[in-house]
């Protein structure tokens, strides 16, 4: 019973790490909080829905599920980049030098018409992605491990790693490190500073993306709303492992994945969205940088 709520966990706490990647690396760089970037995500699951029912209707799922679900995956990824570009573009850059408030009003707007956009174009009723696997998978010590659970542990850790291959083995990523640290330096030296940000909001966007189809594939079930829900608890996420550090995103929503599924099963469901809180404020109250943030000392 344990090992299952371990898989349970862990399933639904690498989609909260994909997510949470996507504030840690925004706020690393602008330290901005992106509240519309749970509304990426819900786009992704909607994406996913209506790319695999056109290719559904074309008759190529029936031909290959892997490439429809791939494609699927990759047209997705590329919508979703689209839109957390165009979002930077239109409601951030304009504030980049405005006070602190500005953006995160700005924030805030861009995920209240996000989702109004959605429910007007979509409904405001639940959307159903097919049961593809249907309860295919395998025993281990005990527990259940579907095919679902297992492609999204499988993907969310290739995600990860490829990730932090690239934030420290490509120019790129180093350019993107040298932005976090000292924007001003970093422009002296002939980095691009508009390019990375936006090379910042593309591949958050592509990750949430990706969040978005997974959780689409295990509960079956999307709508407007849920981006709301996810984007608090993958901010939770990225905050409880460290704000700014991607290695504490990761870990942050493992763990938020572990105590959701391990307090619903042996406390209340009831109050499974309320442990996640319980355990920010006791660590901030420990520890205010977060498990794996590091502390700074303002000078005067």
């Amino acid at each position: 019973m344990v090992f299952q709520q371990l898989i349970n966990g862990l399933t639904v706490g690498a989609v909260y790490s994909l997510i949470a990647l996507g504030y840690t690396m925004v706020y690393g760089i602008l330290e901005l909080i992106n509240f519309a970037h749970g509304e990426i995500y819900m786009l992704g699951a909607y994406l996913g829905i209506i790319f695999f029912g056109f290719f559904t209707a074309a008759g190529l799922t029936a031909y290959s599920l892997p490439l429809s679900l791939l494609l699927t995956l990759v047209l997705s990824v590329l919508f979703c980049s689209a839109y957390g570009f165009t979002m930077e573009k239109i409601a951030y850059r304009p504030l980049r030098n405005a006070p602190r408030l500005s953006p995160l009003i700005s924030a805030i707007g861009m995920s209240i018409f996000l989702q109004n956009y959605v429910m007007l174009t979509q409904g405001a009723t639940d959307k159903v992605f097919p049961n593809l696997f249907g309860s295919s998978g395998f025993s281990l010590f005990g527990a259940r491990i579907t095919a679902v659970q297992t492609m999204i542990i499988i993907v969310s850790c290739i995600m990860m790693v490829s990730l932090h291959m690239f934030v420290t083995r490509t120019t790129m990523g180093t350019a993107m490190r040298a932005v976090a640290q000292d924007k001003v330096m970093a422009s002296l030296l002939g980095i691009n500073i508009d390019a990375v940000i936006s090379m910042t909001f593309v591949i958050g966007s592509g990750l949430a993306a990706i969040a978005g189809i997974m959780i689409a594939l295990y509960y079956g079930l999307v709508n407007y709303s849920i981006g709301y829900v996810a984007g608090i608890k993958a901010f939770t996420a990225a905050v409880l492992g460290g704000i700014g550090s991607i290695p504490g995103a990761m870990f942050g929503g493992l763990f938020l994945g572990f105590v959701e599924s391990m307090g619903a099963s042996y406390i209340s469901s009831e109050y499974k969205d309320a442990y996640a809180f319980l355990i920010l404020i006791a660590v901030l109250l420990i520890r205010p940088a977060g498990i794996l943030g590091k502390t700074t000392e303002e000078k005067v």
